[in-house]
């Protein structure tokens, strides 16, 4: 269930840096923030920042992580220093106010809603420096969000890599975003890696997380938008078709608008 890009990958990408150099332009921002995660999205999304010619601050946030999504972020950051010398980025060590939260909060009776939370805790703690960074420099806090995650199963955290100001991948599927990546010519480590948020820490992949991979992810979203149901549908499609299902029911949340309680004007 292998899905290649159709895109065409040199018109995408002047769009997207088009669009944002105009939106920084007509907000009256000076430049990009972007969180380094040592994955594909975060190197695409800092290289259409880096091509708009204005400032892109590119900021690693470690909490206790993997060492080979470090050495990932770190050799994509270099790379595009070297490549763009509007770029520029600093290092945020999280660990220490990770592990004080922890001391502080209260530990809860079910481990697995334990670790959930403490990996969204993750996020949002990395929001929060993104949204710092952004202030003091008046920059945008770049999402890095492809379609798949942000509208098709809410793979993110609310308020957490949820929480940005411009969202420049968004509409592109997963597949579409590896494309770009190879014609940017990120580091090809990245674009071997198996995607990973690295919320908990340690080597898990996605698909992991998951159940199914993104490709069967991006098939199963298109299925959806062409009305097909479970039913039509045997064997791994099947399996794959209710996991995206599923997700998408579940998750709704994320991807509607806030519900609001309206007042009836004759309380008022």
């Amino acid at each position: 269930m292998s899905k290649k890009s159709t895109i065409q990958v040199e018109k995408v990408n002047q769009h997207i840096v088009n669009w944002l150099k105009e939106y920084a332009i007509t907000s009256k921002t000076n430049g990009f923030v972007v969180g380094i995660s040592g994955g594909v999205d975060s190197a695409v999304t800092s290289t259409l920042c880096a091509q708009t010619g204005l400032p892109t601050l590119c900021v690693e946030m470690p909490i206790h992580q993997n060492e080979n999504h470090v050495n990932r972020g770190k050799e994509h950051i270099e790379q595009l220093k070297n490549r763009f010398s509007n770029v520029q980025s600093t290092l945020t060590d999280l660990t220490s106010v990770f592990d004080n939260f922890v001391k502080l909060v209260p530990t809860g009776d079910n481990e697995n809603k334990k670790q959930l939370a403490l990996a969204n805790t993750r996020a949002r703690l990395r929001m929060t420096t993104l949204y710092y960074h952004a202030g003091i420099n008046g920059f945008l806090v770049s999402g890095t969000g492809n379609k798949v995650e942000d509208f098709g199963v809410g793979f993110y955290t609310k308020y957490g890599d949820g929480g940005v100001d411009v969202s420049p991948i968004a509409d592109l599927m997963k597949s579409d975003v590896f494309a770009l990546g190879a014609y940017l010519k990120i580091p090809n480590s990245i674009l071997i890696a198996e995607p990973s948020d690295g919320l908990f820490g340690d080597a898990r992949s996605d698909e992991e997380q998951l159940g199914a991979s993104y490709d069967e992810l991006e098939w199963a979203m298109i299925e959806d938008n062409n009305g097909k149901s479970e039913a039509d549908f045997s064997g791994r499609e099947q399996v794959a078709f209710s996991i995206y299902k599923r997700l998408n029911t579940v998750n709704q949340h994320k991807m509607n608008p806030i519900p609001v309680c309206l007042i009836p004007k004759e309380y008022k």
